[in-house]
């Protein structure tokens, strides 16, 4: 088997699995591969494909356009980028991971940017090392308001944390019937009034594209802060920017894109007020332990004929 390993930024994974125990030739791609066609004209000559989480598409289109590929192992139990009808008509299995490494680390992250965005963390630490001193005020969490958009494992992990800090915690979705003991659940402007953080916390799907746009952006209050380590698509990116700049919204913290890697003239990179990171959710050393030894077991399972940890389109 010819195996390509995908988007390995940090030039970690073949020392993150045991690959040696296998019976293949691997290519290990450590930049973006870009475009559908740019994905394709890379891929001919391969039988698998070893992709990290989202951050390769591999659409329909693309799959049908690779007649060697025989199977695709990604990092989750879910990949929105992966076209599962699409790989099942042409024949190609798709393996996933378990475990909850990555969805710690996701909420610890998200802290990270909320305390960063809080405190102004990486304004000052542009302004110390170019000789300067303190500007602008930060702001105390606690006694404010965490409002999570999405209950999910990710959401619901950062309760814990929002009342140690003394923090009061609503949730809301499109969906949500109950909240856990201690957090609240008022109606859609009343939760999107009331917020000074606002996380979000839902996976992105058709319906959830946007799921925060102009209008929930202009029920919150000019103070507020947005945080978002889902995905990208999920708030309205022109919406965020408009807010900004009119200064409706005090900041963002962002670590998902619509486009990833974020292209070098996207209105973010100049919005006042935001801090940006690479998706660097669950990209943590034992995030990757967890990942990379059941990779391995996914292209081991197919290679013996009894594929592992199959992924397939719901029903």
């Amino acid at each position: 088997m010819d195996l390509a390993i995908l988007d390995d930024y940090q030039g970690v994974a073949l020392s993150m699995g045991d690959w040696s125990s296998l019976p293949v030739r691997i290519t290990v791609f450590r930049e973006h591969l870009g475009s559908p066609d740019d994905v394709v004209r890379a891929l001919q000559p391969f039988d698998g494909v070893v992709a990290m989480r989202e951050r390769t598409a591999l659409p329909g289109e693309v799959l049908r356009a690779l007649p060697r590929l025989r199977l695709v192992a990604t990092a989750g139990m879910a990949n929105a980028a992966v076209d599962l009808r699409a790989a099942a008509e042409c024949g190609i299995t798709v393996c996933g991971t378990t475990g909850m490494a990555g969805a710690v680390a996701t909420v610890e992250h998200t802290w990270a940017l909320i305390f960063a965005l809080a405190r102004q963390i990486p304004r000052h630490d542009a302004l110390v090392r170019a000789g300067g001193w303190q500007a602008g005020l930060g702001t105390t969490l606690h006694g404010r308001t965490l409002g999570i958009v999405g209950l999910g494992n990710i959401g619901r992990g950062l309760i814990p944390v929002a009342q140690a800090l003394g923090m009061r915690v609503t949730a809301w979705s499109r969906h949500l019937t109950a909240a856990p003991e201690g957090v609240e659940a008022p109606g859609r402007e009343a939760f999107f009034a009331g917020a000074d953080v606002l996380s979000v916390h839902v996976k992105l799907a058709p319906s959830t594209r946007h799921y925060i746009g102009a209008a929930e952006l202009a029920l919150l209050k000019p103070s507020a802060l947005l945080v978002n380590t889902s995905r990208g698509p999920i708030v309205d990116t022109a919406a965020l920017v408009a807010a900004l700049r009119a200064g409706r919204l005090a900041g963002a913290a962002l670590d998902v894109y619509d486009t990833e890697p974020l292209p070098p003239g996207d209105p973010l990179r100049a919005a006042p007020n935001v801090v940006l990171s690479p998706h660097l959710g669950y990209v943590t050393r034992e995030s990757y332990a967890q990942y990379f030894p059941q990779l391995v077991e996914d292209v081991a399972a197919f290679l013996a004929g009894h594929p592992v940890r199959v992924l397939e389109e719901a029903p």
